[in-house]
């Protein structure tokens, strides 16, 4: 919503020297404009209602005198016309507020009406026309040191960008927005600014930079801020949401969209985003697989948003349901919906907007999907080349605003410029001499300097050298302790029991399996040898036939322990696709939690799930042992090794554990991992 421009005056009424009939006319008349002003803000008061009001207003104030308390009037009847939506009346009345500052020379209230122009034609879909508004506004409020509105002004600008997908245009303008209001009063310019951040750096995939922009939003707002925009912390809760929901952490998205419906009156002074929490809500819950009273939230969220037609919503909501129900097989109704989402779309005016119908029906409709994905790329080609060509645009438009502007100034320029040019040869000719009488000198001082940077050059390199080989000691040490700890001491552990227990045993069959165990400890001298070599045989099969050596594992771990061990592995999972580091570390956390459950935890049941779920690799081990305090600050080797080989493979590891009920370790690795450089 757009922010009123407030000016504060002075009014002093010399009533001496005027009728005591025409002062009464002049005062009820200034009264009327307050009510009529209140009455238009007054959201309980209909919308018609709210119109007539300011119809009267500005026929009020056109049949005054063009003064300043007459331009600051039509820039409140150009607000309130706007929050209506009567974008045919706003313009009328901004045209009207440019010429009547042009005619008093007033900068002030002619940049304010170049920026509200600039909005009129951001809302009818004319960039061009908006970005130069805005252009021209922003020079005068920088030659009136107006920051506040020049930092307005620019944010205006960004946001128009970020609509154009001109990302790299947007993020300079919006940090220009900063830079002008910094160490000056405007929260809730710099909470806009951050909010649009967070929305752009989530666009952008850059989602730590999201969330760090949308915490900044989201910390700075306060009463003042709460005063002049509605529902501010409603609006960042779901835009911190949307980050999450955009990496799919579902979980975490319907805490920020829970907590943002809970704000007070949402319903009531904000309905747009109130609707868009409901929707994003019923989406995330729908992705986690919570599907009860999703479509009614779907549902009522559609019928605020058909209610306030808005246009955007309305799309993203159809597709929503639309996906929901072809969730519930009833693809009737999820091609209907689609199809609607994509009617709308079209009358929109905005081609970007029918891409996310177009790709939702080429799923629902595998015979059309030809056609539907053509239309796609068609759009969305089209698109690029217009995104490609905005930044030039806009500079375009810039450049040939400075050329009209300079061309009535060239004159004076050129008779200022002999005067500058005679001076600059007579400062040349000094400089020239004062450099040959220090030639010498300076290229004595240049030897020396660049002598001293060699030096800096060549120590910087050995340290980082050192460096270097420091790590990689540090990181080999590590790798080695693990392996000897999750492998070799795992293994002889199971060993060691074993032949404890055949102690009070010498007949033929103990015999038999004391020489097993004999060969079990030739293995796990080869194993050590191996990894001083740097050999891993075992890592070698392990990569080579994942679910064999797990079941191997399991197996002499039912034949060793007299523990109850249930698994499951999800045999759908492609192996041969994963990298090697994912299944060793894999197989070292099933073989260190075991190895933890045999020493501690004295359970009777252990459960272990090797599943793919939601993209993720997900292994979960529970036992109903003794359990342990989670809270403990210090954690043994053992557990540390396991959380570190989560994090290699970009995964997280959670550890639940309840004193005499139990412990259950989730590890959550994605299936597609990002590079990340060395």
């Amino acid at each position: 919503m757009k922010k009123t421009y407030i000016l504060l005056f002075l009014l002093i009424l010399a009533g001496c020297s005027k009728k005591k009939s025409t002062y009464k006319v002049e005062d009820s008349l200034k009264d009327s404009l307050i009510n009529y002003f209140d009455l238009a803000n007054d959201q309980t008061v209909s919308t018609s209602r709210r119109f007539q009001i300011t119809q009267r207003a500005y026929n009020i104030v056109m049949n005054q005198e063009n003064d300043s308390i007459h331009r600051v009037n039509l820039i409140r009847i150009a607000n309130r016309f706007y929050n209506l939506n009567k974008l045919l009346d706003y313009e009328k009345t901004v045209r009207t507020l440019i010429n009547n500052s042009k005619q008093a020379d007033d900068t002030l209230c002619l940049a304010k009406a170049y920026s509200y122009l600039g909005d009129y034609y951001g809302e009818i879909i004319k960039p061009d026309s908006a970005y130069t508004f805005y252009f021209k506004a922003e020079k005068l409020f920088l030659t009136s040191n107006d920051f506040y509105n020049l930092g307005r002004t620019r944010y205006n600008k960004a946001f128009l960008q970020y609509n154009l997908s001109d990302y790299l245009g947007s993020e300079i303008a919006v940090f220009n927005a900063l830079r002008a209001v910094k160490g000056k009063d405007g929260k809730d310019l710099i909470f806009d600014c951050y909010n649009l951040l967070g929305i752009l750096y989530n666009d952008l995939g850059e989602f730590a930079k999201a969330i760090e922009y949308n915490a900044k939003a989201y910390a700075i707002i306060d009463d003042d801020i709460n005063s002049s925009i509605l529902q501010p912390r409603a609006m960042s809760l779901n835009n911190m949401g949307l980050v999450y929901q955009t990496m799919k952490n579902n979980e975490k998205a319907i805490v920020y969209f829970e907590k943002g419906l809970s704000q007070e009156n949402l319903l009531i002074n904000q309905p747009s985003v109130y609707a868009m929490l409901l929707d994003n809500l019923a989406y995330s819950k729908f992705k986690i697989g919570q599907t009860k009273g999703v479509m009614r939230l779907f549902e009522e969220a559609l019928k605020i948003r058909n209610k306030l037609n808005v246009k955007t919503g309305i799309i993203i909501n159809k597709v929503h349901l639309s996906e929901f129900y072809a969730f519930e097989k009833d693809t009737v109704t999820a091609i209907s919906l689609g199809l609607d989402a994509l009617e709308t779309a079209k009358k929109s005016n905005n081609n970007r907007y029918e891409l996310v119908p177009l790709k939702q029906l080429a799923l629902l409709q595998p015979k059309k999907a030809g056609a539907y994905t053509s239309e796609y790329l068609r759009i969305n080609d089209s698109l690029q080349k217009a995104e490609r060509s905005m930044g030039n645009k806009f500079t375009r438009i810039e450049y040939e605003t400075d050329k009209i502007k300079g061309e009535y100034s060239t004159l004076e320029l050129k008779n200022r410029n002999l005067i500058y040019l005679f001076g600059f040869f007579i400062i040349i000719a000094l400089f020239l001499y004062i450099v040959k009488s220090q030639g010498t000198k300076h290229k004595v001082l240049l030897y020396k300097q660049q002598q001293q940077q060699a030096n800096e050059y060549i120590y910087n390199l050995i340290i980082n050298q050192q460096n270097m080989i420091d790590t990689s000691r540090v990181m080999e040490k590590k790798r080695v302790a693990q392996e000897l700890h999750d492998g070799v001491l795992g293994r002889m552990f199971g060993v060691r029991m074993n032949l404890e227990g055949l102690n009070s045993f010498n007949d033929d069959l103990a015999i038999s399996q004391r020489k097993e165990y004999i060969i079990e400890l030739k293995k796990v001298e080869q194993d050590i040898r191996e990894i001083s070599h740097e050999m891993n045989r075992e890592k070698s099969e392990l990569i080579n036939n994942f679910v064999a050596i797990v079941d191997n594992l399991f197996e002499e771990q039912r034949k060793t322990f007299p523990t109850k061990l249930i698994t499951k592995i999800d045999r759908t999972i492609h192996w041969d696709d994963l990298t090697n580091l994912i299944k060793v570390n894999l197989f070292r956390i099933i073989q260190e939690s075991l190895q933890n459950c045999n020493k501690y935890a004295n359970a009777k049941t252990i459960k272990i799930e090797l599943l793919k779920i939601n993209g993720n690799i997900s292994l979960e081990i529970a036992d109903d042992g003794a359990g342990f305090n989670t809270k403990m600050k210090k954690k043994g080797i053992g557990l540390q090794n396991m959380i570190s080989r989560a994090k290699e493979c970009q995964g997280e590891l959670y550890v639940m554990s309840n004193k005499n009920i139990g412990t259950k370790i989730t590890v959550i690795i994605p299936l597609e991992q990002k590079q990340i450089p060395h």
